[in-house]
């Protein structure tokens, strides 16, 4: 892609945010490109971080086909970023010999939703307010979110306080989705109590 001074002050704030998670980081190259031009999908951003560390390489290579968010440069340079987060962190924890204990990602609710701006805020048990923009929701799911719906989130600091990188819908046990046909003979599913 041409040249961006923007995008490569993003970048370069968040290579050097890295260094918090492991500060023995030698090298950190980032490839942004817009390898593919689709009619129905526009541009798809590839990204690719190369990190040298003592006794190791960690690549991130985010392909544009995983995500459609990443018609979007900035979300798609936030992404691998985060990945390459958790992947220092976990290095730095095998090189102290620190088993990794998974933890379930912590849980909110929607608090606010503003659907025609495609972003919204959560509300956390402590009562803390966290930002989500619409394509941090999984599986392009913002229009099906409710206020005082449940999810998991992940949290990242933002430029103007924390918010949210990922936001999962929780699906409480014992609902189900059925499908029936409606009047025009489509399937429609709808979730029943058990």
């Amino acid at each position: 892609m041409p040249p961006s001074d923007a995008v490569e002050r993003g970048i370069r704030e968040k290579a050097v945010k890295l260094e918090s998670f492991c500060g023995k980081i030698m090298g950190c190259r980032v490839l942004v490109e817009a390898p593919h031009r689709h009619h129905r999908k526009g541009k798809l951003y590839h990204v690719r971080i190369d990190l040298t560390l003592p006794g190791g390489e960690i690549v991130i290579n985010h392909e544009p086909s995983q995500r459609a968010a990443h018609k979007d440069v900035y979300v798609a340079i936030r992404d691998a970023f985060a990945a390459a987060r958790r992947k220092l962190q976990d290095f730095s924890r095998r090189r102290r010999g620190v088993l990794k204990v998974h933890e379930p990602p912590p849980s909110a609710r929607v608090a606010k939703l503003f659907s025609d701006k495609q972003f919204g805020f959560l509300e956390t048990p402590d009562g803390r307010e966290i930002y989500f923009h619409g394509h941090s929701v999984l599986n392009g799911g913002f229009g099906a979110l409710k206020v005082g719906a449940e999810v998991h989130f992940v949290e990242e600091p933002g430029e103007k306080g924390p918010q949210a990188s990922t936001v999962a819908p929780i699906k409480h046990p014992g609902t189900r989705a059925t499908s029936s046909r409606n009047r025009s003979g489509n399937k429609s599913e709808r979730k029943v109590s058990r």
